[in-house]
C-alpha cells in the first residue's frame, strides 16, 4: 500500500514553472508537489506552457469557483490569449465549429440546450439495467478468460465503449476505430498532423452516421440531434462535431475511472473493503464521488480567456490573458477536503470539481456516475479476491493525454 501521507509538498520554485506540473514518481496518484505547494504559497501564479506563454493557474477551490461561472472568463478558443493545451488544439481551433465546449452565452445556452435532454438524471437512470447486463457480461468474460488479466482492455475500456455506443447509436461493431482515435486526439505527444489525420478520420465517421440518422433514425442520441437538424434548432456541422465530442469524452474519461479508480481502491484496502461489502447505494455513490476527487484524472487543467479585466484577491487578471484552472490540486485543497490526501469513501464528497464548475460543467456527469457507480457496487463484490498483478511502481502511467490513467493495469484473482 503506498503512504500518500509521505508524499512530499515540494517542488520546482522557479518563477515561472512549466505545466502540465510533473508529479512525484513515489506518489503517483497524488497531484503535482509544485503544484500544491503553489496552493499554499501563491494560489493565482503565472506558468509556461508549451508555446512560451504564460497564463495564470489557479490551484485553490475558492478561487476556481469564483472565477469558473464569472462571464468576464470565456471558453472561447479563438481568443488569441487563450492558452491551447498544445499545437495541435491551437490549429484545430481556428476551423472546429462553435460548439458547447467552446463558446459562451448566450451560443453556448442554446447547443447546451438542443444536446441537455439525454442525459438529464431521469433519462440516464433508464440505462441501469442495460449497463448492469454490460457489466456482468464482461466480468464473466473475464472470469473466463486469463488470470492475470490486464483490466483496462478486459474490462475498463469496453464497459464505457459499450453504453456510448447504445447511447448515441453508435455500431460497436466500429468500437476499435473510435476507441483508438479518440486516444490520440487526446494524446499530447502525437504530431499534429496525425493528429488533424485521426480528427478528420473520425468526423468524417460520425458526418455519414448522422447522415443514416436523419433518414432512418433510432432511439439514440444521435438520431434526436438529427431530429434538431431538420427542425433548424442545430447545424448538421454543430451536430456532427458534438456527436465527435460525446463520443470521446463517453468513453475515455470513465475507462480511466474505472482503472485508475480500482487501482486506488487496491492501495487502500480498507476503503475497498467497504465499497465490497456495502449494500447502501448512498455510500457506493458517495465512493465514486471521493474517488473522483481523490483522482480528478483530467491533468491538463481547465483553459480558459479573461475577457476584461478581473481582480481577485490581491491579483488582476488582464483582459487578454490566459486562465488554467488545475483541478487536481483544487479537489486535494485543505480549506474544503481536510486530510484531502486520504482517501475515505464516507467523507461528503460530492461537492468536488472534478467535472469542472460553472456553466461549462461536464455534459456527461451523470451518465459517468452511474457507469461508475454500477461497476464499483459490481466488479469488486464479484471478485472479491481482486488484486494487482505487478508492483505499483512498475506500472507506466500516461502523462502526456487529456486524462492521467494507466496503459494497463494487470489484475489476478
Amino acid at each position: 500500500m503506498t503512504d500518500v501521507l509521505s508524499c512530499p509538498v515540494t517542488g520546482a520554485t522557479e518563477p515561472l514553472p512549466e505545466y502540465p506540473l510533473p508529479r512525484a514518481a513515489q506518489c503517483p496518484l497524488a497531484p503535482a508537489p509544485a503544484a500544491q505547494r503553489l496552493q499554499a504559497e501563491k494560489p493565482l501564479a503565472k506558468v509556461r506552457i508549451w508555446n512560451g506563454t504564460t497564463p495564470w493557474l489557479v490551484t485553490r477551490d475558492a478561487d476556481q469557483r469564483a472565477l469558473l461561472p464569472d462571464p468576464r472568463v470565456s471558453d472561447d478558443d479563438l481568443d488569441p490569449g487563450f492558452p491551447y493545451v498544445n499545437a495541435h488544439r491551437a490549429e484545430i481551433a481556428q476551423v472546429t465549429p462553435r460548439l458547447v465546449t467552446n463558446t459562451d452565452a448566450p451560443v453556448h445556452t442554446r447547443l447546451r440546450r438542443t444536446v441537455n435532454g439525454p442525459f438529464m438524471v431521469k433519462r440516464i437512470e433508464t440505462m441501469r439495467a442495460p449497463i448492469q447486463k454490460i457489466v456482468d457480461d464482461l466480468i464473466d468474460d473475464m472470469l473466463a478468460g486469463p488470470n492475470p488479466a490486464d483490466l483496462l482492455t478486459a474490462f475498463a475500456l469496453p464497459v464505457p465503449s459499450l453504453v456510448i455506443a447504445e447511447l448515441l447509436g453508435v455500431p460497436y461493431k466500429d468500437h476499435d476505430f473510435f476507441q483508438r482515435s479518440s486516444s490520440l486526439v487526446l494524446d499530447s505527444s502525437v504530431a499534429p498532423e496525425d493528429a488533424r489525420r485521426v480528427s478528420g478520420e473520425l468526423t468524417a465517421y460520425l458526418d455519414n452516421l448522422l447522415t443514416r440518422k436523419t433518414t432512418d433514425p433510432g432511439e439514440d442520441v444521435l438520431s434526436e440531434m438529427a431530429g434538431r437538424v431538420k427542425a433548424g434548432e442545430m447545424t448538421h456541422t454543430e451536430a456532427v462535431h458534438m456527436g465527435v465530442a460525446m463520443l470521446i469524452a463517453g468513453h475515455e474519461t470513465t475507462a480511466t475511472m474505472i482503472s485508475l479508480g480500482t487501482l486506488a481502491l487496491l492501495q487502500h484496502p480498507d476503503q475497498l473493503a467497504l465499497v465490497r461489502e456495502t449494500d447502501d447505494p448512498k455510500l457506493i455513490a458517495n465512493a465514486v464521488d471521493e474517488v473522483l476527487r481523490y483522482l480528478t484524472i483530467v491533468q491538463t487543467g481547465v483553459r480558459r480567456v479573461a475577457k476584461d479585466d478581473i481582480e481577485i484577491g490581491d491579483v488582476v487578471i488582464r483582459k487578454g490573458e490566459g486562465i488554467i484552472f488545475d483541478l487536481h490540486t483544487a479537489n486535494w485543497d485543505p480549506e474544503v477536503f481536510p486530510e484531502a490526501e486520504r482517501l475515505d469513501i464516507t467523507r461528503p464528497a460530492r461537492i468536488h470539481q472534478a467535472f469542472g464548475y460553472g456553466p461549462h460543467q461536464c455534459l456527461g456527469q451523470n451518465l459517468a456516475r452511474l457507469e461508475l457507480r454500477v461497476v464499483y457496487s459490481t466488479l469488486y463484490r464479484r471478485v472479491p479476491t481482486l488484486r494487482l498483478a505487478a508492483d505499483i511502481a512498475d506500472l507506466e502511467f500516461d502523462h502526456t493525454g487529456t486524462t492521467y490513467g494507466v496503459h494497463s493495469l494487470p489484475v489476478a484473482w
